[in-house]
């Protein structure tokens, strides 16, 4: 018999022993989004998955399943290989496809009868996600947002590390979306996140806090194409606001930190990445300067480039985001700037004293 368990048994910590998520799925479903720390085992591969598919639909349901019952019969030795050695690092091996049908329940049907200790995921990552769209509207309604806002450059995601270093709360929403936020925001890092796997991420990292107390970057709605839910933006908007200020040359180096690789190796890529990403600015900044900017990158001038954008595209757009903000602090130095924002926590902001204890 097929032992099934649910995903709240795991968000609520049911099971003490040590486990892993295996998501059988294709490599493309999960590449789209998986449950936050699965690995993928899968049993047919994108291509394979495509034509079983198809014939179960325009043919037959028998013959899928004789094509299905090949596919994984060629790859069973690698997968079997695989789960072995999951076997020696975890107690509880637990799988899951799109809606706990055919393809978990088979392996897990199989593995059992091997003396594996597996369970299915029931209802698979279609039940997990209904369990996400439920949940994380509720786990945000104790939480204090202390937003970190300052123009492009200033250091505010460096601040959100350090703090998470020294062990306060954060909730990283750029990394979440695999994204800065602008146009140039991709640069460097490779494919944005789903809006699925940001709002997974995002319900891991508010479930696991430590307190009610999380610092976040100040953002728009939108972080490339990921949109911050309405119920997480509304509770930033009501928080407490810091505001960061910094030197332009301070400004410059983090910007070139952040966009540009300094393997030489990846100069070229990594530059005609900036280029696609001005070639996307041709619509709000003129067809000249955007081709002047492309000459500068391929030469490496990148200084000149981040500095004249920022002065003339990035900062005019933030001058009309206004806030009343509890706290100012020009950032010379990230350390001496965590340190006053801890201090002013501690002295001022009373309801987060009693969280902010460890320094």
């Amino acid at each position: 018999m097929i032992k099934t368990i649910e995903y709240s048994q795991i968000d609520e910590k049911y099971t003490n022993d040590k486990y892993v998520l295996v998501d059988v799925r294709s490599p493309g479903e999960f590449k789209a989004a998986t449950i936050p720390g699965s690995v993928n085992i899968y049993l047919f591969n994108d291509e394979e998955r495509k034509v079983i598919g198809t014939v179960y639909v325009q043919e037959s349901v028998e013959k899928a399943k004789k094509l299905g019952v090949e596919a994984v019969s060629k790859n069973l030795p690698t997968i079997y290989e695989k789960i072995n050695g999951l076997e020696k690092e975890y107690k509880k091996l637990i799988f899951f496809c799109a809606r706990g049908g055919m393809r978990s329940s088979s392996l897990v049907s199989l593995l059992t009868s091997l003396g594996v200790n597996a369970l299915k995921l029931r209802g698979g990552y279609k039940r997990y996600r209904a369990y996400i769209n439920e949940e994380l509207p509720k786990v945000i309604t104790e939480i204090n947002f202390i937003v970190i806002h300052g123009n492009t450059g200033t250091g505010k995601t460096d601040i959100l590390k350090n703090l998470s270093k020294r062990g306060y709360d954060i909730l990283d929403l750029e990394g979440a979306a695999n994204h800065r936020g602008s146009l140039l925001g991709s640069v460097g890092l490779g494919s944005e996140n789903s809006q699925k796997q940001f709002e997974s991420l995002l319900y891991n990292s508010l479930k696991n806090r430590k307190s009610n107390n999380i610092f976040v970057e100040g953002e728009s709605k939108r972080i490339g194409n990921i949109i911050i839910p309405e119920f997480i933006y509304s509770a930033m908007m009501k928080g407490k606001h810091i505001n960061i200020t910094a030197d332009m040359d301070f400004r410059v180096k983090n910007i070139i930190k952040d966009y540009v690789k300094s393997d030489n190796l990846e100069t070229e890529d990594n530059n005609s990445q900036i280029i696609d990403a001005l070639n996307k600015l041709r619509k709000y900044i003129s067809d000249k300067k955007i081709d002047n900017y492309i000459k500068e990158i391929e030469c490496c001038n990148y200084e000149s480039v981040a500095e004249e954008l920022m002065v003339k595209y990035y900062d005019p757009m933030y001058e009309n985001k206004e806030y009343n903000y509890d706290l100012s602090i020009k950032n010379n130095d990230i350390e001496e700037t965590c340190n006053n924002i801890i201090s002013w926590m501690n002295n001022e902001y009373r309801p987060c004293e009693a969280a902010f204890t460890n320094e």
